[in-house]
């Protein structure tokens, strides 16, 4: 036998050996040659001098050396039959690598737990409430630390509780799944009678709790203080306005709010204007501050409205400027150029306000004759949104 066969034969059988003697190799391959986080630099970096665990958790869920380095720091261990049995277990119910990476990677414990204790009757109860399997995994992948969390003392009788509260349980868990394990008879039920005291009617805190269940979930000082906040600026708690500015004011510190005041007195609103358009349309005040400069310098320097008119109408701030306010206005202003609208009595806020179907009828469709180019010009509008 030559040297050079010899050599290639050598290789061969020490490559064999590497691979009979590592216990994780058939389950960190496939996930290499599926999952879309893997590739060869990721491999490159993991050396012998990294734990099993480091290793595991770039091989087998996809982990970027840095984040495998820091979920090592919340669990250990040093065989891979734990880890496989939850991989498998989560793969068999569902869940796609890419979710299964990024449960593992949100709580790293849960990749040590034993799946048909822990996760199975869990899955279960979920399934037994009428919770469809895609939206177990959305559940689950949303908020991991469920799976961690006791079905008897924690999850029963939140859901219970919820079932009281609401129709709906089901929907608010799929909306803020953290609601299982939160102590709701400390904040939640608190902060709803804090509601009911306030005078807002039973129907529309419910409705309030099932769209935002987060906003509940606060301490019953901060939430009273909104509340307070809320009813000094003017809002009758019987309106739908007064939940919605309530949702508004609790969105955002008091530094975020007082910031966008200041961008709204730039463009030369007083503070008696700025509340009287936050009581007419409270959606102003939740724009970002980024969105409230771009809106005003649209339609004050490109326009040339009056910002007092666009105080006076709020609710066009709200609008999306690059797929119903620039579009729109460029059929207006083709339409005005045209002198088949009329400047002094044309009520533009309509215009804006207006579907889509009735925008076309109304404004682009019956001058097709006059102004054949108004459809063209409207699509490539709305074409630079996308």
């Amino acid at each position: 036998m030559s040297m050079s066969s010899l050599i290639c034969k050598s290789l061969h059988h020490l490559r064999s050996a590497t691979i009979a003697s590592s216990p994780t190799h058939h389950h960190n391959l496939y996930f290499v040659q599926n999952h879309p986080f893997s590739s060869s630099s990721s491999l490159e970096t993991t050396p012998n001098q990294h734990s099993f665990a480091v290793n595991y958790f770039i091989n087998s869920c996809g982990f970027p050396l840095e984040k495998a380095i820091s979920a090592s720091n919340y669990v250990k261990f040093k065989t891979p039959n734990k880890p496989d049995s939850v991989l498998v277990f989560l793969e068999n119910h569902g869940f796609t690598k890419t979710q299964i990476s990024n449960l593992v990677r949100k709580h790293p414990p849960v990749i040590l737990c034993k799946p048909e204790k822990t996760f199975f009757p869990k899955f279960q109860f979920f399934k037994s409430k009428g919770v469809s399997s895609t939206d177990v995994v959305k559940i689950l992948s949303s908020e991991p630390s469920i799976l961690k969390r006791s079905l008897e003392n924690t999850i029963i009788p939140s859901f219970n509780l919820l079932k009281k509260l609401t129709d709906s349980p089901v929907e608010i868990i799929k909306r803020c799944a953290r609601v299982l394990f939160f102590d709701l008879q400390v904040s939640v039920v608190p902060n709803i009678e804090i509601l009911r005291e306030a005078g807002v009617p039973n129907a529309k805190i419910v409705s309030f709790f099932k769209h935002e269940p987060r906003r509940f979930m606060t301490t019953s000082d901060r939430f009273r203080n909104i509340v307070n906040e809320v009813q000094k600026m003017g809002f009758n708690p019987v309106s739908l306005k007064f939940v919605i500015a309530f949702q508004a004011v609790s969105s955002m510190s008091k530094s975020t709010w007082a910031k966008k005041v200041e961008v709204y007195k730039k463009w030369g609103w007083s503070a008696e204007e700025i509340l009287v358009a936050f009581e007419k349309y409270p959606w102003c005040m939740m724009a970002s501050e980024h969105k409230i400069m771009r809106v005003m310098e649209f339609y004050v320097n490109k326009m040339g409205w009056d910002s007092s008119f666009l105080a006076r109408s709020p609710i066009l701030i709200g609008y999306s400027l690059e797929k119903r306010i620039v579009p729109r206005c460029a059929v207006y202003q083709v339409l005005l150029s045209k002198g088949l609208i009329k400047n002094n009595n044309f009520n533009l806020t309509n215009m804006l306000k207006k579907p889509e179907q009735w925008f076309l009828k109304k404004f682009v469709n019956c001058h097709e004759e006059e102004a054949p180019e108004l459809l063209k010009l409207y699509k490539e509008k709305l074409a630079l949104a996308k």
